[in-house]
């Protein structure tokens, strides 16, 4: 009998957690199904022309069983997801896991699976997003005015960005990557992990620690393929997953201290947020939180477990 292919998608570096995630995912796999399993890992679809953006459809093609990628990638087709979009919703890391794990974090896989071709095995920790840029440090939203920042490809990422002054662009990581000593963008947003491997400290010497959004990565398998499988085959992936974000989550907790090792203070101004500072940006952006809070309802923010 030929062994089930399961190929899973990314597009990192090796150095990045969710490569050595990955890594873990199919050492998992195969230690549970040995030669039942071809387990095929392509770390990085961008070195090979793609967009991070097209996972989902290589995915949902078949081209790829499994990806990891932002949850704003699939609020397409279950619109609650916005709600990880939302600026300051968890206050640490420990408060996220409670929401991913809990009620609403089950609500969503349910809704995905009804909803779309997609089964979400796992939410997997894509970092504190913070500001990083070529112009000024930022201290207060003041700072922000003016400044065209690429963003992800989520409109509600974008409103809240307006309403601290600067211009956000959406585009796709690997096009800002390609872009970013050019003059098309004076900073952008990401998690202290990705700024330091995609090298943007190299071209934005200010970083500002403001933690603004928690990143929320799905690991997302094709649901056809997955209902397909014999039974210990499917729990075994169930397996497989878990354990790779248990380890993925391990990882993305002790990553921040070590990029910030890495950041070198004759090239890279890091600015840490005073309270008061923080706060500033806080109730700069609540029109944002109030105004997704009343189109989805209590019935979704009201799973929300701080």
């Amino acid at each position: 009998m030929n062994p089930i292919v399961i190929r899973l998608g990314g597009y990192q570096k090796p150095a990045s957690i969710h490569t050595r995630a990955c890594q873990r995912f199919g050492e998992a796999l195969k230690a549970k199904l040995g030669e039942r399993v071809d387990f095929q890992f392509v770390p990085n679809v961008i070195e090979l022309g793609h967009k991070s953006g097209e996972l989902p459809k290589m995915v949902e093609r078949g081209e790829l069983t499994l990806c990891y990628i932002s949850s704003l990638r699939f609020a397409q087709w279950v619109p609650a997801l916005k709600i990880f979009d939302l600026p300051f919703l968890f206050r640490d890391r420990a408060a996220a896991y409670r929401t991913l794990d809990g009620a609403l974090g089950q609500r969503l896989q349910a809704q995905l699976i009804s909803d779309s071709p997609f089964r979400c095995l796992a939410y997997w920790d894509n970092g504190f997003r913070h500001f990083s840029n070529k112009v000024r440090p930022i201290r207060t939203p003041a700072d922000c005015k003016g400044l065209r920042i690429r963003t992800q490809m989520s409109e509600l990422q974008g409103e809240t960005l307006k309403r601290l002054g600067m211009e956000p662009v959406a585009e796709d990581i690997k096009i800002f990557i390609e872009q970013i000593g050019g003059e098309r963008f004076d900073g952008q947003d990401n998690p202290l992990t990705n700024i330091v491997n995609f090298d943007m400290h190299r071209h934005h010497r200010y970083i500002t620690l403001s933690g603004h959004v928690f990143g929320v990565a799905c690991l997302m398998c094709n649901q056809a393929q997955f209902n397909g499988w014999p039974a210990d085959v499917q729990q075994a992936v169930i397996a497989a997953a878990n354990e790779a974000t248990a380890c993925q989550r391990q990882l993305a907790a002790a990553e921040d201290e070590e990029m910030l090792k890495k950041l070198n203070p004759s090239d890279n101004e890091v600015v840490t947020l005073t309270p008061e500072e923080h706060q500033a940006f806080v109730e700069a952006v609540k029109p944002v939180t109030e105004k997704v809070r009343r189109e989805l309802g209590e019935k979704w923010f009201g799973l929300l477990n701080f």
